[in-house]
C-alpha cells in the first residue's frame, strides 16, 4: 500500500535527480522525463536523432546520476554477437591444463549505451533480444543473469542511411519509448557552448543508486489505476489494430501492423510513474494522452497509403486519441487546444470592425480638408 510519505519520498528523489541531470544537459526537458520515466518502469530507450544533439551525454549523465556501472557499445557492421555478450577463452591453469573461461561482454553492466544500433547487422542486432526482454544471456548453452537494474539506451540516426540495417520488429517492440531528441533553441544553443568552454566532463554528482531505483520502481508498481482507466488504455492500443473489434479510422485507413501487448504493459507502468513525478496515488487520463507517443510510435508498421500522404506516426496516434476519447467522452488535448485558438477568433470581427470605423474616418477627414483648400 502506497502512503503519502512514499510518494512525498518518491517525488523528492525525482527532483534531485532531475537537478543534477540538468548540469550536464541544456533543454530536452521531454526527452531527459521520458528517459528517467522508463528507467523507473524497468524499460529500454530508443533515442533518435542527428549528431549532436547531446544523446550520448545524456547517458554519461544517466550513470552518474544513478551511481551505476556503465557500458558503451559502438555499433559497426563488423561487430560480432561475442564482441557484445562475451565468449569463451582458452587459458591455462596451475598445472598447465587448458580449461574454457567464459569471458564477459559490455553488455554486462547496468546501463548499456548502444550507440548507432542500426549500423549492426541482424545478427548482431539479435544478440540484445535476450538480454533485453529476459535480462539474461545465453552462452554455448548456459545462461547467465545480468545484474539489476539492467537498461538498454540506444541511439540512432534518422538521416544516415549509408550502412544502416533497420531494426527488426522484434527490437523494436522491446524498447519501451522511443523519444526524438530536436535540436536545441536558439538560448539553449548558446547555454551549451558556455558551458562546454568551462569543461567538456559531465559535472553531475550521484542522486540515486541502484537500490533506490528498485524502490521507486516497487512504489510506482503498487499505484492503483482504475478499471475505467485500465480500460481506457488498452482501448488506446487495440485501436491502433486496422482488424481488431476496437478499430480507429485512422488505422483502417494508414495502419498495416498495430502495437503489440508490450505496448498496453509500457503504457500502464509509465502512467504510473508519471502520476507520481506529478504528486498523486492514481493514473490519469492525461498520463495516457502525453505517454501514448513515445510508447506507440515505433510499434506502427504503416500502409503505403500514409507513407505516400507524408502521415506521420505521431500523427496517427493524436487521430486514435481523438477518436477514441470522443467513444469514451473523454477531453482530448486537441480540444483544450481548439478551445484556445477559438478565442482570437472570435475577437477578429472586433478587430475588423475597429479597422473599418477608422478607414471611414480618415475617409471624412480627407474629403473635409479637400472642400477647405477648394473654398480657399
Amino acid at each position: 500500500m502506497v502512503t503519502e510519505k512514499d510518494v512525498t519520498q518518491f517525488s523528492e528523489q525525482c527532483k534531485e535527480i532531475f537537478a543534477q541531470i540538468e548540469r550536464d544537459v541544456i533543454g530536452q526537458k521531454e526527452v531527459v522525463e521520458g528517459t528517467i520515466i522508463a528507467m523507473i518502469a524497468g524499460g529500454n530507450v530508443l533515442l533518435e536523432g542527428v549528431p549532436g544533439v547531446g544523446k550520448t551525454r545524456l547517458v554519461r549523465s544517466l550513470g552518474r546520476v544513478f551511481n551505476l556501472p556503465f557500458s558503451r557499445i559502438q555499433f559497426t557492421p563488423d561487430l560480432m554477437p561475442a564482441d557484445v555478450t562475451g565468449t569463451n577463452i582458452v587459458v591455462k591453469d596451475e598445472k598447465g591444463n587448458s580449461t574454457f573461461q567464459f569471458q564477459p561482454g559490455p553488455v554486462f553492466s547496468n546501463i548499456i549505451l548502444a550507440d548507432e544500433i542500426n549500423r549492426a547487422t541482424p545478427k548482431t542486432q539479435s544478440a540484445l533480444l535476450e538480454a533485453m526482454q529476459e535480462h539474461t544471456v545465453t552462452v554455448m548453452g548456459v545462461s547467465r543473469k545480468l545484474n539489476e537494474p539492467f537498461f538498454v539506451l540506444a541511439t540512432q540516426n534518422p538521416i544516415e542511411q549509408d550502412g544502416t540495417y533497420p531494426l527488426p520488429e522484434a527490437q523494436m517492440d522491446r524498447f519501451m519509448f522511443k523519444l526524438i531528441v530536436k535540436n536545441p533553441s536558439l538560448d539553449e544553443l548558446m547555454d551549451i557552448v558556455n558551458m562546454t568552454q568551462k569543461t567538456m566532463a559531465e559535472v553531475a554528482n550521484a542522486a540515486c543508486d541502484g537500490e533506490g531505483l528498485l524502490q521507486m520502481r516497487t512504489t510506482a508498481n503498487a499505484i492503483p489505476v482504475a478499471e475505467p482507466v485500465m480500460r481506457y488504455a488498452m482501448t488506446l492500443c487495440s485501436a491502433t489494430h486496422p482488424d481488431s473489434e476496437c478499430a480507429s479510422e485512422a488505422a483502417k485507413k494508414y495502419v498495416r501492423l498495430g502495437a503489440s501487448p508490450r505496448a498496453g504493459q509500457a503504457l500502464i507502468s509509465a502512467a504510473k510513474v508519471r502520476a507520481l513525478l506529478s504528486g498523486r496515488f492514481n493514473v490519469s487520463y492525461n498520463d495516457l494522452h502525453e505517454l501514448a507517443y513515445p510508447v506507440l510510435r515505433h510499434r506502427l508498421k504503416l500502409n503505403f497509403e500514409a507513407i505516400a500522404q507524408r502521415v506521420s506516426a505521431d500523427d496517427i496516434i493524436k487521430m486514435i486519441i481523438d477518436e477514441t476519447s470522443k467513444k469514451y467522452d473523454i477531453a482530448s488535448p486537441a480540444k483544450a487546444t481548439a478551445t484556445a485558438s477559438e478565442q482570437p477568433a472570435q475577437e477578429q470581427p472586433a478587430v475588423e470592425a475597429a479597422d473599418d470605423a477608422n478607414a471611414e474616418a480618415t475617409a471624412k477627414d480627407d474629403k473635409k480638408k479637400s472642400k477647405r483648400r477648394k473654398a480657399k
